[in-house]
């Protein structure tokens, strides 16, 4: 579940312009939420085999709270309220966000169809620790069109994790995300980012997708875990907010992907917690 990316940090992890302190986590705080990633990635394997033309959001948002539950984890996402408090608490498991729904759609009633593509976000926690990653899959055979941009974006989070390394900052993820993006014809939503996640599911900093954000000339230091999890639009970046208080949607009805792990900054580089 994406996190609102505007908020400024100074130039070091811990000195935050808003006074909210990056958390960093040791060793064995990273295996921990190594742990829950795994049990994240799990519940991706799974969805493999289950995402088909004719299968209703909520058989697989049930299939997923199953298999989190039998594993001795909670669901993160179901009755989050987001902010402010009185936001209406998310009805389901998973982020199930269909064609031009960007983020955050909601795991309902409605029917996958031949050549959708559908981004679906897992978010639990396990013996203390958070998980939280998000594929786009293709619902049967899709369009040149949209398999390009599965492609793409796919390839925008992979770059940007080979960018997250001690002694970079984060405007160096986002500048080769979006790099990739815009060579490719495609905008990089400004609007939703990554965050930082350990015991809460949102902890700072908040990780921008685009260059020029606040924030973005936070230096990258060992211990630091976050999300990263840009969303790519084949129009315009633009995003509207649907009634349900949820569901964000491209402002031009075009189609939208996102792909996201959970990485830890180690003195090795990168490490992957979310497979």
């Amino acid at each position: 579940m994406t996190r609102h990316s505007r908020r400024r940090f100074r130039r070091r992890a811990g000195r935050s312009a808003d006074h909210q302190q990056p958390i960093l986590k040791s060793p064995a705080e990273i295996e921990g939420l190594r742990k829950a990633g795994h049990l994240v990635a799990e519940c991706f394997t799974a969805l493999e085999n289950a995402i088909k033309p004719g299968v209703k959001l909520s058989d697989l948002d049930s299939m997923v709270e199953a298999m989190i539950l039998e594993r001795g984890a909670k669901p993160l996402y179901k009755g989050y309220r987001g902010s402010p408090p009185t936001h209406p608490p998310f009805p389901g498991v998973i982020c199930a966000s269909i064609n031009e729904e960007i983020c955050h759609g909601l795991p309902d009633g409605r029917v996958l169809a031949e050549g959708d593509i559908i981004a679906i976000d897992i978010g639990l926690r396990h013996g203390g620790w958070c998980g939280d990653a998000c594929v786009t899959y293709p619902v049967g055979t899709i369009s040149n069109e949209a398999t390009r941009l599965l492609e793409a974006a796919r390839e925008c989070l992979q770059r940007g994790i080979h960018a997250a390394h001690a002694g970079r900052r984060l405007r160096d993820i986002a500048s080769v995300i979006e790099r990739h993006a815009v060579r490719n014809g495609y905008s990089v939503v400004s609007a939703w980012g990554g965050h930082g996640i350990g015991r809460d599911l949102h902890e700072p900093p908040s990780v921008p997708h685009i260059t020029g954000q606040p924030g973005d000339d936070l230096f990258l230091e060992e211990g630091l875990v976050f999300t990263i999890e840009p969303m790519i639009n084949v129009g315009t970046p633009d995003c509207v907010l649907l009634d349900d208080g949820w569901t964000v949607v491209t402002k031009d009805g075009a189609l939208s992907a996102q792909f996201e792990h959970t990485v830890a900054i180690t003195a090795l580089g990168p490490m992957v917690l979310s497979i």
